[in-house]
């Protein structure tokens, strides 16, 4: 497969800095390597930055970095409409505001080529918050509201040509919901699977049931990948630390079954704060996890310790 390398240095969507050295930090992890060794072609664009800035506000006094996220939204949205033509994109964040973007453009690619976007979102958040529910005004818990179709963005973020239809939205590892996201999520059709559902019934039949819906479809599967989908213990070199997140196993287990379906078409990589790494333990984490999703098999994998060193 040609793979595209994209850096999103992406920061003010999050209320701590750091996010923006995550390309870097992804880079320097061996992530093009990794996917290199396994047969795929790899162009990496380096980083792209967002649209000219105006001026811009809400009513809502908490909401901060607004013209800047609405340049990065305009500015992903033409980059992942532009280079999922002939690639899989792979966009290295940066916090999640960015999928606002990278999720309206291949939307659009989608429906160009007739066929249905779905987005698997692995996240300990449900990022459904709009301008006027959010409390702490940090938008990178809005992309989900936004590309799904909220009315709310209207006059705001730039419209959208082609919202995702939320019964193609799921969500997995889910374990930190605001009330406002909880009752707006009641008047959609998106799959909420969080941990106690994963504890119940494990994550393999709850992520099985959803690509047999995608493959029924004959869909584009774009996976948004959240560093705080991990467990802190494993990975935390992130800004929102939940306890609780998917174990080693389990996130695994999760790329293989994406690599075993064939289905998946683009990538987002979120919310790495190396400032907040230990080692670069969880940039490499990350950097595995994709070449599990691009066919590294267990048997594959070299053996490291926690320095980061190959035995």
């Amino acid at each position: 497969m040609h793979c595209k390398l994209i850096g999103v240095p992406l920061q003010v969507g999050a209320s701590r800095l750091g996010c923006e050295m995550g390309p870097s930090a992804l880079r320097i992890a061996g992530l093009g390597t990794a996917l290199e060794e396994l047969g795929h072609r790899v162009t990496d664009i380096g980083n792209v930055t967002h649209t000219p800035l105006r001026d811009m506000s809400h009513p809502n006094a908490a909401v901060h970095h607004l013209a800047e996220t609405i340049g990065w939204i305009e500015s992903l949205s033409e980059v992942a409409y532009r280079e999922s033509a002939d690639a899989m994109p792979i966009f290295l964040g940066g916090d999640h505001a960015l999928s606002a973007g990278t999720v309206a453009g291949l939307s659009r690619r989608a429906a160009e080529e007739g066929r249905p976007l779905f987005v698997l979102w692995l996240d300990a958040h449900t990022d459904f918050h709009t301008l006027a529910t959010t409390e702490s005004g940090n938008l990178h818990g809005t992309p989900v509201a936004y590309f799904s179709g909220h009315e709310d963005f209207q006059g705001y973020y730039p419209p959208l040509s082609h919202p995702v239809d939320g019964r193609n939205i799921c969500m997995i590892g889910i374990r930190s919901v605001d009330p406002a996201e909880r009752t707006l999520l009641k008047t959609t059709g998106i799959t909420v699977h969080d941990m106690r559902m994963i504890d119940e019934h494990g994550v393999a039949v709850l992520l099985r049931d959803f690509l047999a819906r995608v493959e029924a479809a004959n869909g584009l599967l774009h996976v948004s990948f959240d560093v705080d989908f991990l467990d802190p213990s494993i990975a935390p070199a992130v800004g929102t630390t939940v306890p609780g997140g998917a174990t080693f196993r389990e996130a695994h287990l999760v790329m293989e079954m994406l690599h075993d379906s064939g289905l998946v078409s683009s990538l987002d990589l979120v919310e790495l704060n190396p400032f907040l790494d230990e080692r670069g333990r969880t940039a490499t984490l990350m950097a595995d996890l994709t070449a599990s999703l691009m066919g590294r098999q267990v048997m594959d994998r070299p053996t490291r310790d926690f320095s980061g060193s190959v035995k």
